[in-house]
């Protein structure tokens, strides 16, 4: 039996069939030792591509297979490392970070990690600006490689006890969103165990199966699970890709399932056989038993198993760009039949390239138990990563949420608030906006409120940044409150302005008039509150309209009047003065500018009487037909049709009042032709003969005429006494 110390590491592989767990105890030589393992398959479909669907179901399973390996070891498991699939939503991430370690002395273990897992958490924001998420923290890293490191500019194997100024890391960082591993955190507090170390499944194999040494050569490693096929290639001494198939073994057993109507659980004892017996015998759902050679099952799904190899090897292409050197397969999955030929056959590698790996192929460990076959190199791997890439968080609460964070340091308050995606440049509150106005063409700027300062209590005492945070510990961060905006008024801004009172006399009164705002052209109150870019003017008033407003004597009808009236339907205006204004006895209008000393004088006048009809009758509506003549040598117009008006529907005259919204008609009516005596009534002089015995001579145009001859416009009438 065995008491669990410190140095022993539980590790948990949670798959989409099964359950692994494994106590694992640190060798010298930096090997391990296995000291005990149990696995249980789920009774329900409880997981799907890794994912865990029913976290009570996993999670009792999780309960028996720790229960029962603390009894077989005579142990208190409470804290476990696990590793998460790489599924669907996998993201992987490279990149480069560098650190001044110039007075660092020699580099340690802690200061590589350090670097190592700073690279990680720039890695985490820029997956988290890529796709758009304000919180870095929606996504977890669950494992990470390291592809070079650099000593002052020079690219070096190890960091390990070195010297210099300046180091950088390169890493490829993988992740998950938050709901993969919270759902997995869950199954593991409702079985009481707290997660240690997490991993990456492909990442944990990887580790065990193709150490550093052999990294140089390019090679595929395809973890076949029940869900999903997980993929990890080596090249140029790294980690190069990570990538995943939505495909693996549960595609075999629903092919099976389909051919021979088969229970899902049956159809995997099946599938498993096949990799072992010549011959299988089984049920099917209707009672009916087959007993068929392997041969003849795998022909009935072989559609899937080209399928499956067929994704696989599109995968592999796709991360590495050519075929590998060699494609090692684990995990259940990879016992499928004839699985390794079909991947050979796609990569057009030789088929002795593309090996099913088992736990044998595992150097690192100096006594494996009785673990054997391919699917036990993940859990193996998990618990290795745990020792020597090690991915560990503590919880804190801020604001009373739970948050997990890499403890790769002395954390501290401005960490934990990185972490929650807190700008910290927006801790203390932003001054108000400041506004700017010109105040008689000078440009003032008021400023706005000042920002207030954040509040941080840890644990309820008031903090720094810089203090340190433990586990569990509670954070409550309230930020600062941003400043008030700038306000003012023109009274506020008037105090620099030295402007003189105005003095007139008004009406016999004296007056000493005060300044006035304009604000944008426009005259306001003292009190008006300004906007942003105003033009403010304080000056005295300069105007008669301007001195009256002061004076409070201003009122809206002293400007000229105006009404409005119709002439046959067409709309017409008239303007008139109700005020007369007078400036030193001058005539005056509101507009007109005022001096200091000026003698103001105005009064209503006493009869504002309305104009006439004839005074507002446009010329081209007096219209009027005549009749133009020569008469003795004279021009005369003899009317020949007259104007009608009338004012509302009543008959007018032309020297009647008008008043406003007046609808005024003039309506012509022509009279009879004119005749020759019709001249008479507009000719003065005396026509009677001065002589007796006069004959008298009528003429039109030369010719004889009598006074009813009908005349014309251009006619030469002539009378006279001969």
């Amino acid at each position: 039996m065995y008491e669990e110390t410190k140095n022993h590491i539980f590790a948990l592989d949670i798959g989409t069939r099964s359950v692994v767990g494994l106590l694992v105890s640190p060798a010298p030589g930096g090997k391990f030792t296995v000291l005990g393992y149990e696995r249980e398959e789920h009774e329900e479909r409880s997981m799907l591509d890794g994912q865990i669907h029913d976290v009570v179901a996993v999670a009792d399973v999780i309960i028996r297979v720790k229960q029962r390996l603390e009894s077989k070891l005579n142990v208190t498991l409470t804290d476990v490392a696990v590793a998460a699939p790489a599924g669907r939503s996998l993201h992987t991430q490279r990149t480069l970070v560098t650190e001044d370690i110039s007075g660092l002395g020699q580099l340690t273990h802690n200061h590589i990690v350090a670097l190592e897992l700073s690279a990680v958490q720039q890695a985490q924001r820029m997956l988290a600006r890529e796709h758009k998420i304000n919180d870095f923290n929606q996504y977890y890293c669950v494992g990470y490689s390291v592809v070079n490191y650099y000593l002052d500019g020079e690219m070096i194997g190890s960091l390990m006890d070195q010297r210099g100024n300046e180091a950088r890391v390169e890493v490829i960082a993988t992740f998950l969103p938050r709901m993969v591993v919270d759902s997995l955190i869950a199954a593991l507090k409702r079985a009481d165990l707290n997660m240690l170390a997490l991993t990456l499944e492909p990442i944990a194999a990887i580790n065990v199966l193709v150490p550093s040494t052999m990294r140089r050569l390019n090679v595929a490693l395809v973890d076949i699970g029940a869900g999903t096929s997980d993929i990890a290639i080596t090249g140029d001494g790294t980690v190069i890709a990570y990538g995943m198939v939505p495909a693996a073994g549960d595609e075999i057993t629903d092919a099976l399932s389909q051919a021979y109507l088969l229970d899902f659980n049956i159809a995997e004892e099946v599938k498993r056989k096949l990799s072992t017996q010549e011959e299988v015998t089984f049920s099917d759902i209707l009672g009916m038993e087959h007993t068929l050679t392997q041969n003849e099952v795998i022909s009935q799904i072989e559609d899937a198993i080209n399928n499956l190899a067929d994704l696989i090897s599109d995968r592999i292409l796709e991360l590495n760009s050519k075929p590998p050197q060699a494609v090692m397969l684990i995990g259940g999955g990879s016992l499928t039949p004839n699985l390794p030929q079909k991947v050979s056959e796609r990569l057009s590698l030789p088929q002795a390239r593309v090996a099913v790996r088992g736990v044998d192929a595992i150097q690192s460990f100096t006594d494996k138990a009785d673990l054997s076959g391919p699917e036990f190199v993940t859990p193996l791997g998990i618990a290795v990563a745990a020792k020597k890439h090690p991915i560990k968080y503590l919880t804190v609460y801020l604001n009373e949420e739970p948050l997990r964070i890499f403890d790769l340091k002395q954390m501290t308050v401005g960490d934990v608030l990185l972490y929650a995606g807190v700008d910290i440049k927006r801790l203390h509150g932003r001054p108000g906006l400041a506004m700017t106005v010109h105040m008689n063409g000078k440009l003032k700027i008021i400023p706005g409120g000042h920002g207030t300062a954040p509040q941080i209590l840890l644990n309820g005492n008031p903090v720094q940044l810089d203090a340190p945070i433990q586990a569990e510990d509670r954070l409550v961060f309230t930020p600062g409150q941003d400043g008030t905006s700038a306000t003012a008024k023109p009274i506020e801004l008037a105090e620099d302005e030295s402007v003189d009172t105005l003095d007139v006399m008004l009406n016999d009164t004296p007056l000493s008039l005060s300044p006035m705002v304009m604000i944008n052209g426009q005259e306001a109150a003292w009190d008006t509150p300004l906007k942003d870019r105003d033009q403010i003017e304080i000056r005295r008033p300069s105007t008669l309209r301007e001195v009256l407003t002061a004076a409070q004597a201003y009122t809206p009808n002293m400007e000229m009047q105006q009404f409005q009236f119709t002439v046959n339907g067409r709309i017409m205006r008239h303007e008139y003065a109700m005020y007369s204004f007078f400036i030193n006895g001058r005539k005056a209008q509101l507009d007109d500018k005022i001096q200091k000393n000026d003698q103001i004088v105005y009064h209503m006048q006493a009869s504002a009487s309305l104009p006439s009809i004839a005074d507002v009758l446009p010329v081209e509506e007096q219209t009027a037909v005549n009749t133009i003549v020569t008469f003795n040598g004279k021009t005369l117009q003899i009317p020949t049709s007259e104007t009608e008006i009338y004012l509302d529907g009543e008959r007018a005259q032309l020297s009647d009042p008008i008043r406003a919204n007046a609808a005024i008609t003039l309506k012509v009516r022509f009279k009879r032709e004119p005749v020759f005596s019709d001249v008479f009534r507009y000719v003065s002089d005396n026509l009677h003969a001065t002589e007796p015995g006069k004959k008298l001579v009528i003429t039109i145009n030369g010719a004889p005429a009598s006074f009813q001859d009908p005349i014309k416009t251009g006619d030469i009438l002539e009378f006279e006494w001969k």
